[in-house]
């Protein structure tokens, strides 16, 4: 098994380095510092160009293969530990954000930035992160969460938005579809993954869900189906 998987990791690179010949990821011509010092400036260059969170496999493509990404980004986070933004772990990859502290030096500021969520009513809000609780889950289910209705308009926003995506046919009479979270979900609202969302008991408690819909066996699983339909 152990050579198998040698095998194909060997596979893997000669197929990327025959799609970008061109391209040095090892430089092996650089003395060791120098050539961190490059690795470290290429991920830093990718991260701050993306417009989403970057994941380790994209981060792979412009270092060596021997690289340790984890240890690459602990040191991008010492070097930007007195800068007014820092890397953060989102989405299951990394992301340059503004520091907390100066979001209302921001505000004030009226700069128009970049990358901006789309505002979100309190409801749109919520509706969101009861798909993340319930996912996959029906509109209609989700109606019932809430006690009134979730509109077809509410929720192509949402898609529209980015935010979810459709999921499996439910096995109700029917078979409307279900709906998910997506990617772009866990970076708008800072999480690295469904097991970030706050804890639900706070939120029935508050009053502001109702765990009317039952929850699969695995509410947690990173469930991302495009789809153009609707239900």
């Amino acid at each position: 098994m152990a050579g198998s998987n040698a095998g194909k990791a060997a596979r893997r690179h000669a197929k990327e380095r025959q799609q970008d010949p061109l391209y040095d990821r090892e430089l092996e011509d650089l003395p060791p510092e120098m050539r961190w010092r490059e690795w470290l400036m290429r991920v830093e260059a990718v991260i701050f160009a993306s417009a989403e969170p970057v994941s380790r496999k994209t981060l792979s493509r412009v270092v060596g293969k021997d690289c340790s990404i984890d240890l690459l980004i602990d040191d991008l986070g010492e070097e930007l530990r007195d800068r007014p933004y820092e890397l953060v772990s989102v989405a299951g990859g990394w992301q340059h954000r503004t520091r907390q502290r100066f979001a209302e030096t921001i505000r004030a500021s009226s700069a128009p930035t970049r990358g901006g969520a789309a505002a979100l009513s309190e409801f749109e809000a919520m509706v969101l992160m009861a798909v993340g609780y319930f996912q996959p889950v029906t509109r209609g289910e989700l109606s019932k969460v809430f006690g009134k209705e979730v509109s077809r308009d509410m929720i192509a926003s949402l898609r529209g938005a980015g935010f979810l995506s459709s999921g499996p046919r439910s096995p109700t009479p029917g078979a409307p579809y279900t709906y998910v979270t997506t990617k772009h979900f866990l970076s708008a609202f800072g999480f690295e993954t469904l097991r970030d969302l706050p804890d639900i008991e706070m939120l029935e408690d508050a009053g502001l869900l109702s765990r009317r819909v039952q929850a699969p066996v695995d509410v947690f699983d990173d469930v991302e189906t495009e789809s153009s339909d609707e239900d």
